[in-house]
């Protein structure tokens, strides 16, 4: 517990700044190599694929915060919202980049695009989910919804973090191991809550 209070004091020292200002650097390294052509043969393909990914890690790295903390004693509950935003961030790029950059926006390609790709409509419905989650992370939204409805809205990341997996599953020809691990990580994390929530409610 000595170590957690250590740690503890170290993130309570963090700046929020800091978090937006380190999470955006993937994004701009990302752009860079697009403008200076360093992205393979197929840039717009890597571009998509990253940002997604990116938004991936972020959920997962939110869905942490609850097991550390319940099980470690580590609290980085108070930057939760930052890499909540970052997540949603990232899933917005990685939509534009699709609906924008690959499919110019023309809606018969895109809905052509639906029906012979399911996997893009579960991607559409994380980010769905995102939104109000989006929209909700702020002060504002926990005094006018109530400390304990605000809570069981933002539960929905869980779901979303599982889409956006699944998602990524989906899209793979095979079954290579990054997808995979993701998938098993959000299980585990899903798992952790549920069996923790079970047991707190029982006691």
């Amino acid at each position: 517990m000595r170590i957690a209070k250590e740690v503890n004091k170290v993130i309570f020292g963090i700046p929020v700044w800091l978090i937006y200002l380190t999470g955006f650097v993937p994004t701009s390294i990302l752009f860079h190599g697009a403008y200076y052509d360093r992205l393979g043969p197929d840039p717009l393909k890597v571009i998509e694929h990253e940002l997604g990914e990116y938004a991936l890690i972020f959920l997962i790295v939110v869905l942490s915060f609850h097991p550390l903390k319940k099980f470690l004693g580590i609290n980085l509950i108070r930057l939760r919202r930052s890499f909540g935003l970052l997540a949603f961030w990232y899933a917005t790029l990685h939509l534009l980049t699709y609906l924008v950059l690959d499919q110019q926006l023309m809606l018969d390609h895109i809905i052509r695009d639906l029906t012979k790709r399911p996997y893009i409509i579960v991607g559409a419905l994380a980010f769905l989910i995102l939104i109000p989650l989006a929209l909700t992370s702020n002060s504002w939204s926990v005094r006018r919804l109530g400390l304990n409805t605000w809570r069981s809205v933002h539960a929905f990341v869980y779901l979303a973090a599982f889409l956006a997996a699944m998602h990524y599953l989906m899209l793979v020809k095979s079954w290579p191991l990054e997808p995979l691990i993701y998938m098993l990580v959000i299980i585990l994390l899903i798992g952790v809550r549920w069996i923790s929530k079970k047991v707190f409610n029982s006691n």
